[in-house]
């Protein structure tokens, strides 16, 4: 397939035709030396002039795209069974077994698979509990290696406009789940489109958090409870303090009032070892230290 575009115009669209030709220089600006500004004219000697002479270095650091992963499972009860054999059906399946017990090539398995088992019945199964199965060795000197840490997930912020992480906690039952508080801590930084929700991470599942928690305020701080693991505590950027109970959602259980709150962002809450385990003791910039209960309770 040829792709042609003819394009025709007349001589007389064009306009008059150019005629160049030749002529002399022509002279139109000419701009004599000024006498007065030569003389502020210094010359400088010597003149410094500074050279390094390094290689120069830089470094980067980078992560890898994030990819996304799920875990699945599979409960196998019984073996496979052909597409036109429901192994719900027991007539179906003993009729198949039937079948496949007169076929020549499963009786000639099962004999030959009926010798090795043999073998290993007759076998002694008695063990020596004091043989020895290694001679004795010299010692090897044991090199301590250098601490060190890898990052297996990263939890990100899933939101457009970045917060700062600023309170983790740990799930007290087995460590497998992490409260992140996230928080704007730059004075009169919020913008209208910043997210106020604060998540509690699954360690295995950096792509989404489990739970939102959604406070009135952002959270500058985040504490489980360690005696009942649903429960959480939260210091929020205008002061206030609130608890949630992750049975119930992502909503706060209960608030603490604007006038019996704190007057700073409170940037740290701790549960109190007490019977109840309800009490909890909070501190802000305000210079106040408060020490409370869960509301309610």
């Amino acid at each position: 397939m040829e792709i042609v575009h003819v394009y025709t115009k007349k001589r007389s669209e064009f306009g008059r035709q150019c005629n160049f030709s030749d002529r002399p220089a022509e002279l139109h600006v000419d701009i004599l030396p000024d006498p007065s500004l030569a003389a502020d004219f210094i010359a400088r000697d010597p003149c410094d002039v500074a050279i390094q002479f390094t290689q120069e270095m830089s470094e980067h650091e980078v992560n890898t795209e994030r990819f996304g992963s799920e875990t699945c499972g599979i409960n196998h009860v019984e073996g496979g069974w052909p597409k036109d054999v429901n192994p719900q059906e027991m007539e179906q399946t003993i009729r198949y077994r039937k079948k496949v017990e007169k076929d020549e090539n499963y009786v000639n398995t099962i004999m030959q698979l009926g010798s090795h088992m043999e073998h290993c019945i007759r076998q002694n199964n008695a063990i020596d509990i004091y043989e020895e199965y290694f001679e004795e060795e010299a010692a090897v000197e044991v090199m301590e290696e250098q601490p060190s840490a890898k990052t297996i997930n990263v939890f990100r912020d899933p939101n457009e406009v970045k917060r700062t992480a600023t309170s983790l906690s740990w799930h007290p039952d087995g460590g497998r789940k992490l409260a992140v508080a996230y928080s704007s801590l730059e004075f009169q930084k919020f913008s209208k489109n910043m997210c106020y929700d604060s998540y509690i991470w699954d360690i295995e599942n950096p792509n989404k958090p489990e739970l939102s928690l959604k406070p009135v305020s952002p959270l500058v701080s985040l504490e489980y409870n360690p005696k009942d693991s649903h429960i959480l505590v939260g210091g929020s950027y205008n002061g206030q303090i609130g608890y949630w109970d992750t049975r119930k959602g992502s909503q706060p259980v209960e608030m603490s009032a604007i006038e019996h709150s704190h007057r700073d962002p409170v940037y740290k809450v701790i549960w109190l070892q007490s019977k109840t385990g309800t009490d909890l003791f909070s501190a802000s910039t305000d210079g106040q230290v408060c020490c409370g209960g869960m509301f309610g309770r």
